[in-house]
């Protein structure tokens, strides 16, 4: 039955968008895993789309699947580069991980225009500018 599985939460992992770096015509940002646990995560697997409107028209972006065997206590894991043309879009990465013998998994999702300077925040771990979901 349903109410026999436990419902294992997720805490202290985030997902990230960190600004990398800016030029005249450009700025180059990436998407990370956060693990701020105290023990490492295990057979990581990330999805990650992109969906919304656009002029009236819906959108959406292929969907990216990440595999990471490991990422350590205190540690970071990059997922991919992110275009800011589908900043203006839901981001959603969802993601699944084992502790052990248990699994557990959240979704995280960018809601449009979250990704904006006014957010930023100084990235644990990174230590770069950028937004993140807890």
């Amino acid at each position: 039955m349903k109410k026999d599985i436990p419902e294992n939460i997720v805490k202290d992992i985030a997902i990230a968008v960190a600004l990398e770096g800016e030029s005249v015509e450009s700025k180059t940002w990436y998407v990370y895993l956060i693990n701020l646990k105290n023990e490492p995560i295990e057979n990581v697997l990330i999805t990650s789309k992109g969906y919304g409107e656009k002029n009236g028209e819906p959108i959406k972006t292929s969907t990216l699947r990440h595999m990471f065997p490991l990422v350590e206590n205190s540690a970071y894991a990059l997922i991919e580069p992110i275009d800011e043309s589908t900043f203006g879009l839901n981001n959603e990465y969802w993601l699944s991980y084992y502790i052990g013998r248990e699994i557990f998994d959240k979704k995280f999702i960018f809601l449009p225009e979250s990704i904006v300077e006014s957010n930023f925040i100084k990235l644990p771990i990174l230590n770069k500018p950028g937004v993140m979901i807890r």
